[in-house]
């Protein structure tokens, strides 16, 4: 093919679409490696490729939206979103009583949250998407 014929074998929006759905997986493959490393410094390396990946597929996002490439899912209810969060905050203090019985007093009560993480990196209020 001549360089001035070369046509695209995938549209713009699928383009787009198999990108996101790249973006996802790797998202979920780094939150894993982050989650399973054993040296700080490969957990900070794969947390830091987690968080360029999420900004990365949020901006993807987002421009797909605006550009009507993207139908979003159906507003979820109120009383499954308090439902989820509930189940949540049970999950997270089942687990910090399970570690505190397992660890005893090495970590001291104090768990390393999102929330930490966030405030550690100046990442307040800033949107991820799915």
């Amino acid at each position: 093919m001549q360089q001035g014929q070369h046509q695209s074998l995938l549209s713009e929006e699928d383009l787009a679409s198999t990108i996101l759905s790249d973006l996802k997986r790797v998202v979920r493959e780094y939150a894993t490696a982050a989650t399973e490393s054993t040296c700080p410094d490969i957990r900070q390396l794969f947390t830091k490729l987690l968080n360029n990946t999420l900004n990365m597929q949020g901006q993807l996002f987002q421009v797909m939206q605006q550009s009507n490439m993207y139908n979003t899912a159906s507003p979820a209810l109120r009383q499954e979103l308090d439902k989820q969060s509930k189940q949540y905050q049970q999950t997270i203090q089942k687990t910090k009583q399970f570690l505190q019985q397992k660890l005893g007093n090495q970590q001291n009560g104090s768990f390393y949250t999102p929330a930490q993480q966030d405030q550690q990196h100046g990442n307040q209020g800033q949107t991820y998407y799915m």
